[in-house]
């Protein structure tokens, strides 16, 4: 790619998505589109790369697998969706590549459980357990539902409080609720992971509607800035707890005052985040019809299916956020970026000289 189309696309990037935001944020958001990318050169273009490269590339895909377990479920979906692909790729998608790939996982996996055993003690996959699942199927109405159904029967820390559930996951988690005074993770887990796992049983079908729902509102939540505001009481607690020393600038600070709005920032950002979605549909829809497979169309491809995968697994999982969606779907509007500097490139190729 010419200089001058890397730095338009750069600038149109930082102007129409939530990237810039993203990357300066004391967040591991920035690493789930990245990651995606990079899992893609590794898998697809490993071998025209030097060996360096393919070794940071691993690195860096690994790493952000183990920032955040709903990036670790988008690229351990698309190694699988690869693994099948492969028949009918070929060599297009080789098999060293996909054996990279795969193995990022892996490695993301142990530095995901070694660093939990570093912070807590414990090998464990996500301290806290079921909570956000919890969180959302309450949420849903269905914690409500089961609660009213067993607690005659079941002895539950909850059952008090069935009437006074929090209408949202946030809330409840995060607010003064009664997850504070049952002993948040540590004295609700076991309960919480009960109430999961019975409900799925249980309420098979509204678990199933609710699931689609929430993925297709995932899909549609991208606005940026959520979290960049004054309601953040963890973070509060975390930093007053560990470094006292921050207290001060952190409570002067023009984010925790809500003097940051990004209603104006999301005229645009929203707009181009679904833009971009539905010209991703359009690329594909055209390379179907022209029969043409081309490297443009594979990273759409991916890009696709790591939309609708985030998707799921945060919508399904902690419920609808425009955190999430923001978060990955810069990506799409890279791609479709990148399709018009292409195609723009090759009519400026194919004009005859002499001609305006």
């Amino acid at each position: 790619m010419r200089t001058f189309r890397f730095v338009t696309i750069s600038l149109l990037l930082m102007l129409s998505t939530a990237l810039p935001w993203l990357a300066s944020m004391l967040l591991t958001d920035i690493f789930a589109g990245l990651a995606v990318l990079s899992l893609f050169v590794l898998t697809v273009h490993g071998n025209r790369i030097s060996r360096l490269e393919r070794f940071s590339l691993f690195i860096f895909t690994a790493f952000g697998a183990a920032t955040h377990s709903a990036t670790l479920g988008v690229l351990f979906g698309l190694c699988i969706v690869g693994w099948m692909a492969r028949p009918l790729l070929g060599r297009r998608l080789p098999l060293s590549g996909l054996a990279q790939g795969s193995l990022t996982i892996v490695a993301g996996s142990a530095m995901l459980l070694v660093a939990n055993f570093a912070l807590s003690g414990t090998w464990a996959w996500t301290p806290g357990g079921y909570g956000v699942a919890f969180g959302r199927m309450m949420q849903d109405g269905i914690v409500a539902r089961y609660l009213h159904d067993h607690c005659p029967q079941e002895k539950l820390k909850l059952c008090p409080y069935r009437h006074e559930l929090p209408a949202t996951a946030d809330e409840f988690l995060w607010g003064q609720s009664m997850f504070n005074i049952l002993g948040r993770f540590e004295g609700l887990d076991p309960e919480m992971s009960h109430i999961v796992l019975r409900s799925l049983a249980e309420y098979p079908a509204w678990q199933a509607e609710a699931a689609l729902r929430a993925t297709g509102q995932q899909l549609i939540s991208v606005a940026t800035g959520e979290g960049t505001n004054g309601w953040i009481p963890h973070t509060y607690g975390i930093i007053e707890r560990f470094v006292p020393s921050q207290v001060r600038m952190m409570r002067a600070a023009r984010q925790q005052h809500w003097e940051i709005n990004f209603d104006y920032v999301n005229w645009l950002h929203v707009p181009v985040a679904l833009a971009s979605m539905l010209a991703l549909l359009g690329l594909l829809g055209h390379a179907v019809i022209r029969r043409r497979f081309d490297g443009l169309t594979l990273l759409a491809t991916t890009v696709t299916i790591a939309l609708l995968g985030n998707a799921f697994i945060c919508g399904v999982i902690s419920g609808p956020h425009d955190r999430y969606g923001a978060r990955m779907v810069w990506v799409a509007t890279f791609v479709v970026l990148i399709a018009a500097t292409r195609h723009f490139g090759n009519s400026e190729a194919q004009e005859p000289p002499g001609s305006s």
